[in-house]
């Protein structure tokens, strides 16, 4: 395809990011010791992508259990707790399989990189200080749920990085992501190239549904879409 793209917005966590289904277990963990509601895994993996606070609103009201505005903040701070120190210094925590080149390979090419998330900010600052991208020059930005007037699935968040960058056309942008929210951003924000990566939270099954150009195993498959060469990663 074409590689008018001058920008992509990458997902964190299941696309850029691997932890082991870290995310979904701080949030059973979350809500079991401030609800004592308990959640299945595939409970929680329903809700990734979005605004961690809309996720445990929705998984609260899915155990009919009451979600007033106090409990789902005490929650979500015992679940940024847990994030906080999980993303700080767990080991599982890594990069996926050819991020880094990918990253870089885009850059090279001029088309800038920014990754957004349903995390806030502060959980968002200690996992990119864990992977080390900013300080290796590996992105250009990042934007995160609770800077925006909406999350996923709303567009604000590529909106925003828009902005950061200086692109004025979402034809111009692609987004890379491993959720139906991912999707359902990409679209409705009008951008130019939609990435569903389907070895994440959702499978290629559950993401086919969903609007998409491309779906995608692995990250660097993203450079034989673009027709681009890999770039190595400088040491």
């Amino acid at each position: 395809m074409s590689t008018s793209l001058q920008l992509i917005v990458f997902d964190l966590s299941g696309t850029t990011v691997e932890d082991h289904q870290g995310v979904q277990r701080c949030l059973q963990d979350a809500l079991r010791d401030a609800a004592d509601v308990t959640i299945s895994l595939e409970a929680a993996n329903r809700v990734m992508g979005i605004p961690k606070p809309v996720a445990i609103r929705q998984l609260l009201e899915e155990q009919q259990h009451p979600a007033d505005a106090a409990l789902i903040e005490t929650i979500h701070a015992r679940f940024q707790e847990r994030m906080i120190a999980y993303y700080r210094s767990d080991p599982r925590v890594h990069e996926k399989a050819g991020v880094s080149e990918t990253f870089r390979t885009l850059q090279e090419h001029d088309i800038r990189v920014v990754v957004n998330t349903g995390f806030d900010r502060s959980i968002t600052d200690v996992l990119l200080e864990h992977m080390g991208w900013q300080h290796q020059g590996l992105i250009d930005g990042s934007v995160t749920s609770d800077e925006v007037a909406a999350g996923r699935p709303a567009p604000d968040m590529i909106f925003r990085a828009m902005e950061l960058t200086g692109v004025t056309s979402a034809a111009h942008v692609g987004k890379v992501g491993d959720t139906a929210s991912d999707l359902q951003e990409g679209t409705a924000a009008g951008c130019g190239l939609v990435v569903g990566v389907t070895t994440g939270a959702y499978t290629a099954e559950a993401l086919a549904p969903e609007p998409h150009t491309h779906l995608i195993a692995q990250l660097p498959e993203l450079l034989s879409i673009l027709a681009l060469a890999p770039v190595p990663t400088r040491k």
